[in-house]
């Protein structure tokens, strides 16, 4: 699936991932391919993004924000204070604070 993650001031992931899980209000949710349509609200938390199949990935200095686990180097964490989701046809859009 396709994910972009964007702020108000950059867009600051824009990639192929295998998986996404998020800070939904009711808990953390995790999204995979095929999923079904959601719209959601976000609250702060990590947005944990799980890039096992991609080995091309490469940021530069809009990524400062987003780390790395220590144990796992293909899984991606960002910070957030709120935000919304929306997943359709196997693309996520999350629009952050």
């Amino acid at each position: 699936m396709y994910l972009e993650i964007v702020t108000p001031e950059a867009i600051l992931f824009s990639s192929e991932v295998d998986s996404v899980a998020v800070p939904g209000v009711n808990g953390e949710f995790q999204m995979l391919n095929n999923h079904a349509p959601v719209v959601s609200i976000l609250t702060e938390g990590r947005i944990k993004v799980h890039v096992h199949t991609q080995t091309h990935l490469v940021f530069d200095d809009l990524h400062a924000n987003i780390e790395r686990l220590p144990e796992d180097d293909k899984v991606l964490t960002l910070k957030i204070k709120s935000g919304t989701l929306e997943m359709k046809d196997n693309k996520v859009i999350i629009l952050a604070d």
